[in-house]
């Protein structure tokens, strides 16, 4: 078992990972109380429910069971935690525990941030996407018709537990979803392990076990240095959302649930890339190395293509990283290495946003 800190003064918690982890009971000593509430959904409930509550018989347990999807992370779908945890009679000093991929891990960590004004809780995420990226740094929320994740709390688990067994019953969408955060931390923080994935996507692909916690641990290490230097997005943890400014407005144009976020983030990637190499920060070739790596990987580089310009402004307009109503958005200052800026023109992010990827990729 790989273990790491994430280092927040008080709030710090370990990211345990490694194979068959829901066998070995590691999750008991993060509990609080006796009162334990498992959320997940229709899908990884049949596969993963009855194995983490045979490690909790000393409990008071309720599942509670969620839809799946990102169409289903709401208020609506919110308000089923709250009703599960409100008719079991659970007090403030319950343990939620989150059972599942993003959607399940941002919505049973709000809630944990709302009920009684804020109770334990513990990650299990079981996605790919999930166990590199959404399940650490406590970013915790909800959907809105307007715009992806604008509503929500930063809110700390107790302890992540990453059981790479779990990957075995992922879609090859979903696993593919996952590399682009995998590839998303090479490019922003560790040319490195840029290089790495390179030389090991097919492993990856195929589930090499020990590839596997080595790309898991190396983006959790990357992610947990960013999150304890800033915990609530001020300043370098934004650099983290590479893509996700355009990711983000995909995935609301589109309908939530018809793009899979990593699938979006993979074409957003690709955006901002093309857009660091015309400003003349980084090359032709490095753009075309990480538009290779997310082609290998099994995801889209091009974005929809009845999406235009004005439809990306309206939701990039409501995107967190604006201020004072002007757009920033995360560029790579070199490979290895990201910057938040606004030092850009409008006639070149409207150049990017009306360049057709399509024709762009024939040279691929």
């Amino acid at each position: 078992m790989h273990r790491l800190q994430v280092e927040l003064g008080e709030r710090s918690y370990p990211i345990l990972m490694g194979e068959s982890l829901f066998q070995k009971n590691l999750i008991t000593p993060y509990i609080k109380g006796k009162q334990v509430a498992i959320v997940t959904n229709e899908t990884v409930a049949p596969l993963y429910l009855e194995q983490l509550q045979a490690q909790l018989t000393d409990y008071q347990v309720q599942p509670i069971v969620l839809p799946d999807g990102e169409q289903y992370k709401n208020w609506q779908t919110l308000q089923l935690i709250f009703d599960g945890l409100l008719k079991a009679e659970y007090s403030r000093k319950v343990t939620i525990i989150a059972l599942g991929g993003g959607v399940i891990g941002d919505m049973a960590g709000f809630a944990a941030a709302c009920y009684q004004r804020g109770v334990n809780f513990i990650q299990v995420p079981t996605t790919l996407l999930s166990q590199v990226d959404s399940s650490v740094g406590g970013k915790t929320g909800i959907n809105h018709i307007l715009g992806k994740n604008m509503i929500g709390a930063f809110y700390q688990p107790q302890a992540v537990v990453i059981d790479v067994s779990t990957l075995k019953t992922l879609p090859k969408r979903e696993l593919s979803a996952g590399l682009a955060e995998v590839i998303k931390y090479g490019l922003i923080a560790d040319s490195d392990f840029f290089t790495w994935l390179e030389e090991n996507i097919e492993a990856l692909k195929i589930l090499d076990t020990a590839v596997l916690i080595k790309a898991i641990d190396w983006s959790c290490r990357i992610k947990a240095h960013v999150v304890a230097l800033d915990e609530t997005e001020e300043g370098i943890r934004a650099t983290l959302n590479l893509g996700h400014t355009f990711g983000h407005a995909i995935e609301s144009h589109q309908g939530y649930g018809n793009w899979l976020h990593g699938e979006a983030v993979a074409v957003g990637s690709v955006m901002a890339i093309e857009m660091s190499m015309r400003l003349g920060w980084i090359t032709e070739q490095d753009r075309n190395r990480a538009i290779r790596l997310f082609i290998r990987a099994g995801l889209p580089v091009a974005p929809p293509e009845k999406m235009s310009a004005n439809d990306f402004l309206k939701y990039m307009r409501v995107d967190k990283k604006i201020i004072d109503g002007q757009i920033r958005l995360v560029l790579l200052s070199k490979l290895g290495e990201a910057i938040v800026t606004s030092d850009f023109s409008t006639e070149l992010l409207n150049a990017i946003l009306s360049t057709n990827y399509e024709q762009l990729l024939d040279s691929f």
